[in-house]
């Protein structure tokens, strides 16, 4: 059995063996998880995509708890899982499965999954520890003492993408697991964001009205942006990474703009196309003019997770934690302004936790 968080120095407890106040069940029922016997249970009638979500969030950390295995045991733990969308793919999951396999698979016990199988298996009936330290770009795991995972995620293609802050979580598929001694640690941390929008003041602290006449409304936490322009950012930006959320009405159209003059369309810029219509020439993700994007899987007024990098000539664009454009052929290569683009009055965009650094 793994040592208790009260041995462990620097570890706080995620769970007081009574109540489960510091975690929130999330797409699913209040009773997919419960407490019983100082110990969280997933209920076996809760089912896929139901999952218990930490109260916070964590980047780098020595997350540590045991696990208990009876039978078909299928769940995972899920590492800095975004706020909306697809934990597996937006952050990670590392798989808990019973099944002893002499030849790891990337769905076997210990995989990052459905990526990177474990070096070994190392699960028992009963009790089990996991440890998961994540020092970006270290990942490391260890189940029951042994490590099984040992890897760089940025030279992990499939992982190098991934969001480097989020929830932990656990998932349920239904089969009764039980957790024990939850506890983490948290490490230094190691990105550099700058907020571009969380709140009202945000707007007039870090925008302004580059073109058009458009309406951006500061509701809160939430950005609303109807009409027909743009707004910039007032710094300049040549290699970076924005993330934010995005949700529109049905049929909505916008953009996303980097390397920009700061005048909207009318200026020298590329453009990120935010249109909900799979059929069209250039959909959600496309760089416009340039590039059609996989159509990625979103749904009419329902937060998608939105990833930009641009760096030198290339640019990936990640939805939902999929990258749905690859091109490397950019040709200016000057710093510009981001700018948020409002093209069609009636089709509103919304935008929350808006965030930019230079990479």
């Amino acid at each position: 059995m793994a040592l208790g968080a009260q041995q462990e120095s620097g570890f706080t407890s995620l769970f007081d063996g009574k109540t489960l106040d510091q975690w929130s069940v999330r797409d699913g029922s209040e009773t997919a998880f419960y407490v019983r016997d100082g110990e969280i249970v997933i209920h076996s009638g809760s089912g896929y995509p139901a999952w218990l979500r930490s109260r916070r969030q964590y980047e780098n950390f020595d997350f540590r708890c045991d696990f208990h295995i009876q039978g078909w045991s299928d769940s995972g733990i899920f590492i800095h899982a975004p706020e909306h969308g697809r934990n597996t793919w937006a952050g990670m999951q590392i798989k808990l499965f019973h099944q002893q396999e002499k030849e790891p698979t990337t769905n076997a016990m210990g995989s990052i999954f459905p990526v990177v199988a474990p070096s070994k298996v190392n699960v028992r009936p009963g009790w089990n520890s996991i440890r998961i330290l994540m020092d970006w770009p270290t990942l490391q795991v260890w189940t029951n003492d042994e490590m099984v995972q040992d890897l760089n995620v940025e030279t992990t293609a499939d992982l190098r993408y991934r969001l480097r802050e989020g929830y932990l979580g656990l998932s349920s598929l239904s089969y009764p697991l039980r957790f024990r001694n939850l506890r983490v640690r948290e490490l230094p941390s190691k990105q550099k964001w700058q907020i571009l929008y969380n709140k009202p003041e945000d707007l007039g602290t870090n925008w302004w009205l580059s073109e058009g006449e458009p309406n951006f409304q500061a509701l809160g936490g939430i950005l609303r942006a109807d009409g027909l322009g743009h707004i910039a950012t007032k710094e300049k930006y040549r290699d970076l990474e924005l993330q934010l959320y995005i949700r529109g009405t049905r049929s909505h159209n916008g953009g996303l703009l980097f390397r920009s003059e700061g005048k909207g369309l009318k200026g020298k810029r590329y453009e990120i196309q935010l249109h909900d219509v799979p059929d069209s020439h250039f959909p959600t993700g496309s760089l416009y003019y340039y590039k059609r994007s996989r159509y990625p899987n979103i749904e009419d007024e329902k937060w998608f997770l939105t990833q930009l990098f641009v760096k030198g000539r290339n640019v990936v664009v990640r939805i939902d934690g999929e990258n749905v454009l690859e091109y490397d052929n950019l040709t200016d290569l000057e710093p510009g302004y981001v700018e948020l683009q409002a093209h069609r009055k009636g089709y509103w965009l919304e935008f929350k936790d808006v965030r930019i650094r230079r990479i």
